[in-house]
């Protein structure tokens, strides 16, 4: 990955990171790594957990940001939350896939889009 869209990226997660904290979530991990791959950030809000998945923009050229999660990733983000269930110890609690759009206009303002419960898990009812 360049160095811009790795700096974007990262910028992109810092952002969410503030959104969703003050939209009343709880950072749990950012970055959360395993065999499988990472999530961007896993969050929790009320008793629900959330997996969030951040996609940042500056033109919409190649489509909205929200359709780079292709089905192929989220069966990896279904396996990615596994992990994260089982490395730490949860059980028995509700789960949800998010994606955060984060638009980067030219006059560097910014919007979110957060879509909720933007897949549903692959493999299974296991939550």
């Amino acid at each position: 990955m360049s160095g811009y869209r790795q700096r974007l990226g990262k910028w992109g997660e810092d952002q969410a990171c503030s959104y969703l904290f003050k939209n009343g979530y709880k950072i749990l991990q950012r970055n959360y790594r395993c065999r499988f791959g990472e999530i961007d950030i896993v969050a929790c809000k009320a008793d629900e957990l959330v997996f969030v998945e951040v996609k940042t923009r500056t033109s919409n050229a190649y489509g909205y940001p929200a359709e780079a999660v292709s089905y192929r990733k989220q069966l990896k983000y279904d396996k990615l939350a596994m992990c994260f269930l089982k490395e730490t110890g949860r059980k028995n609690i509700s789960c949800r896939f998010d994606i955060l759009e984060i638009m980067v206009n030219r006059d560097n303002t910014f919007s979110i889009n957060h879509i909720q419960n933007a897949f549903q898990a692959r493999s299974g009812n296991y939550y």
